[in-house]
């Protein structure tokens, strides 16, 4: 089992920049896929990036394509999420989940485990 626990959201104006973390507990985070999700309100869950549990295969909902990079730092038990030039469509609640599986997952019905969640609101 992984506990998950996000931070690093906030308030920032169109353009900008934020960083996510979401570090795990236990040792076996390295033995899990990981991802981001995000839920604006009224609206569902959707994936935003993914990452294999080692290595760097990573994929991406097109709407983040070349603004969001997901990385993980297996020795910290830690995975990011870099997001520049966001935009008020980027608004939303982001979550972290975490799969056993071994290559990238994209359907939140896979993933076995997840974070409470971090605001991202972007401004006009």
């Amino acid at each position: 089992q992984v506990q998950l626990v996000e931070s690093g959201g906030g308030l920032v104006q169109a353009g900008g920049s934020l960083r996510l973390s979401c570090a795990a507990s236990g040792r076996t985070f390295s033995t899990y896929a990981m991802g981001w999700f995000r839920q604006a309100p009224g609206k569902e869950r959707e994936f935003v990036a993914a990452i294999r549990r080692i290595g760097g295969s990573t994929y991406y909902v097109d709407s983040v394509k070349g603004r969001f990079t997901i990385s993980r730092d297996n020795a910290k038990n830690t995975l990011y999420l870099q997001m520049n030039s966001l935009k008020p469509e980027d608004t939303a609640v982001y979550y972290c989940a975490a799969a056993r599986a071994i290559l990238v997952v994209t359907s939140m019905y896979e993933y076995q485990y997840w974070g409470q969640g971090t605001q991202v609101t972007v401004s006009s």
